[in-house]
């Protein structure tokens, strides 16, 4: 199966060199051309000058934007050019029913579309050990397979088409919940004057620990918070949950908290950093109160 891939951020490139090294990788675009010919000279395969081009030569598509408007124009542009039983398979994190509008621009050519959002963080990505959410028909789920397989290992078909961004919808709001509080904690035990490093080595093997404990915490230890998933990315997701679950009058507390906090986090020059950044926010909890209960200065 000839293969092209859309979108080579983050995640996509580590996905790129992934279908590659299955034999699967026959072509490649992203917005910025220079990438996608860098990428392509170093993994031996065309860099589609057009997103036309790009579907001619595929027999499957697979597409790593980074918004809902960027999922419909990419489906638009490969419509025209995709061959009938071609498959299109979007890994992007987008609304169920901007997946559900992909596949209806798609089903009069005889092209079926799977949303298949993904989860495990850019390390995922590179290991090739993403879980994968799926929506879409039984029969196009198995046909693409070979390119699941290719870049995930946990793999699971959900329902119809939606169903994918649904549950990735719900992982998000887990997102959500387990940074915050991992945060909190650091905060908490780096103002109790613990050895982070420790704390971190001992409770990454306790009840509380989790991917995002293991992973993240030692960005808080350090200071540092290189993108794995970003403030502003993570805030566009939280945002489509909040959406999705106002069309059944619900407003979910803990998805309101968060985007509150990461619209503090953008609006300080933040929101390309990593979400374990939140702990910035955690942090300041402790040193105001501090600030509040040191002793007054003698007058001089």
């Amino acid at each position: 199966m000839r293969v092209g891939i859309v979108g080579l951020g983050a995640m996509g490139q580590h996905m790129a060199r992934n279908l590659h090294r299955a034999g699967l990788l026959a072509a490649l675009w992203n917005r910025t051309a220079d990438k996608a010919r860098a990428l392509a000279s170093e993994l031996n395969v065309s860099a589609a000058p057009t997103l036309a081009e790009l579907a001619a030569a595929s027999e499957a598509v697979v597409s790593c934007v980074s918004a809902d408007a960027d999922v419909l124009e990419v489906t638009h542009a490969l419509a025209p050019a995709l061959a009938r039983g071609s498959l299109v398979l979007d890994c992007s994190t987008v609304g169920a029913e901007t997946a559900r509008q992909a596949a209806r621009l798609l089903e009069p050519r005889g092209v079926e579309f799977l949303d298949c959002p993904v989860s495990g963080g850019v390390e995922g990505a590179r290991d090739a050990t993403l879980a994968i959410m799926v929506g879409g028909t039984a029969a196009g789920f198995e046909r693409a397979q070979p390119i699941l397989q290719a870049l995930g290992r946990t793999i699971t078909l959900f329902g119809p088409t939606g169903s994918g961004q649904a549950a990735k919808a719900t992982n998000q709001i887990m997102c959500a919940g387990i940074i915050e509080a991992i945060a909190e904690a650091m905060a908490f035990a780096s103002a109790q004057g613990l050895p982070l490093d420790k704390l971190i080595d001992t409770l990454g093997k306790g009840a509380g620990s989790s991917w995002y404990f293991v992973h993240r915490a030692p960005n808080m230890a350090r200071g540092a918070y290189p993108a794995g998933f970003r403030v502003r990315l993570h805030a566009k997701d939280l945002g489509i949950c909040r959406d999705m679950a106002a069309r059944f009058g619900v407003a979910l507390p803990l998805v309101e908290r968060m985007l509150g906090e990461y619209a503090e986090l953008v609006a300080r020059g933040y929101g390309d950093e990593d979400i374990s950044a939140t702990y910035r926010l955690k942090a300041e909890l402790f040193e105001r109160t501090n600030i509040m209960s040191a002793p007054p200065r003698d007058k001089a």
